[in-house]
């Protein structure tokens, strides 16, 4: 059918690590909370770096939620995390921002 599972705000609420076991889940999303001062925290770069060695040990994928600076963005990096999304890159924007936005890149 083309269905794919994620689990977002992956570590917090609901989410958990028998979720994996149920469901055949295609991506994890590190919920931003373990992401603001990741590169400062030692306990949340550990968890951080430990999601990301589970998701690369089961076969799914990774993305990062709420990377607002370089130092973050450095840090998911340096552990291998390759899909990330925040203010960093952009506000949320409407569909016909990201068409043009879209199209610019192309051009680039």
């Amino acid at each position: 059918m083309g269905v794919k599972l994620s689990i977002d705000d992956f570590g917090t609420g609901y989410s958990s690590l028998s979720q994996l076991c149920q469901f055949n889940i295609h991506n994890l999303k590190i919920d931003r909370s373990f992401i603001a001062g990741v590169d400062k925290d030692i306990n949340k770069g550990k968890i951080v770096k430990a999601v990301i060695s589970l998701a690369n040990s089961l076969n799914v994928g990774l993305i990062a939620e709420g990377v607002e600076t370089r130092e973050q963005l450095n840090f998911l990096r340096e552990n291998e995390c390759t899909t990330v999304q925040g203010y960093l890159f952009s506000r949320p924007v409407g569909i016909e921002k990201i068409e043009k936005m879209l199209v610019k890149h192309e051009g680039d």
